[in-house]
């Protein structure tokens, strides 16, 4: 799959593969079909964050300024947001819930309603340097969020107060990522380390071993039980995605290799009958790989 921004266009282009498959497992090779839609951009400037609202809605962030609530299907901008003074670094949402919430280079994070009205309907200040980790627990009722400036902060949502705080010496955050039913945030880091947090005490729970080059990004499993983290590299060195298993052994499972530059963004993909145990990854290399869960092959 390859994805490409034309000049003053939003295009997508998708190869659907018609193959059947047979019982035994190999594959019928019976053509390609050639597929683009050109749809009206959402936002002015380049996108910098995406992330799902509903089965048909997800919400995005740009350098202009804007977070945007769209429909994927038609491109149709749903609701626009817009009360950041620079770019939007992230986004996210809690699921089944009409809290949006962004996150911004102006060091400021900001919640959103969705059918609600433009205004933000809550501030978080108090970073000092750009915010680039945001994640909010499934009751949309505490928020975490991480910065450059080293710091891991929770929130009370209701109130915009700041409940805790911690700094560590170095740790430049690149994500923030909540475990579903759990207390625990997942933390990438400039330090070359992927951290778990307990939200309660707002202490490092653990620390996996330290890799060999920044880690850019953290996804986590439906199930809790495993979580992915991305890798900047050059030239074919570094640019893996490495699987962590989060139960007692919270050890490395699996990496996978074959970007060519810095891996920025990873994604387990929904269970399907052909995709089992699947996962995403995109690269500075321009292309989207999906491989294998459990054996790292590319399909």
């Amino acid at each position: 799959v390859h994805l490409g921004r034309a000049m003053g266009k939003l295009q997508s282009k998708i190869s659907f593969h018609t193959d059947k498959y047979r019982a035994d497992g190999s594959r019928e090779e019976t053509g390609t079909v050639q597929a683009t839609r050109e749809l009206v951009p959402v936002h002015t400037d380049a996108v910098m964050a995406v992330s799902a609202l509903t089965p048909d809605l997800c919400v995005s962030g740009g350098r202009d300024k804007s977070v945007a609530i769209s429909s994927w299907r038609s491109g149709a901008v749903q609701q626009r947001f817009v009360g950041h003074q620079q770019e939007v670094t992230k986004v996210t949402s809690a699921l089944d819930s009409n809290r949006v919430f962004s996150a911004s280079r102006d060091k400021t994070v900001m919640m959103w309603e969705f059918h609600g009205t433009s205004e933000p309907r809550q501030h978080f200040a108090g970073h000092e340097l750009v915010v680039t980790g945001l994640a909010v627990n499934p009751e949309a009722s505490q928020l975490c969020t991480g910065s450059r400036d080293n710091t891991i902060c929770k929130w009370d949502i209701e109130t915009g107060v700041c409940l805790d705080r911690a700094t560590i010496s170095r740790n430049l955050v690149t994500h923030l990522c909540w475990v579903p039913g759990e207390p625990y945030v997942i933390q990438t880091s400039e330090d070359k380390t992927v951290r778990v947090w307990d939200s309660r005490e707002l202490q490092v729970a653990h620390t996996f071993p330290t890799k060999r080059h920044i880690q850019t990004s953290c996804a986590v499993s439906q199930d809790g039980r495993l979580c992915l983290s991305t890798s900047s590299g050059c030239a074919g060195e570094g640019s893996e995605a490495t699987l962590w298993d989060l139960r007692q052994t919270r050890s490395q499972v699996q990496e996978y290799r074959g970007h060519f530059q810095t891996t920025t963004s990873c994604v387990f993909l929904p269970r399907d009958p052909v995709l089992l145990h699947s996962i995403a990854t995109v690269s500075y290399d321009s292309t989207v790989k999906v491989w294998e869960q459990d054996t790292a092959g590319r399909e």
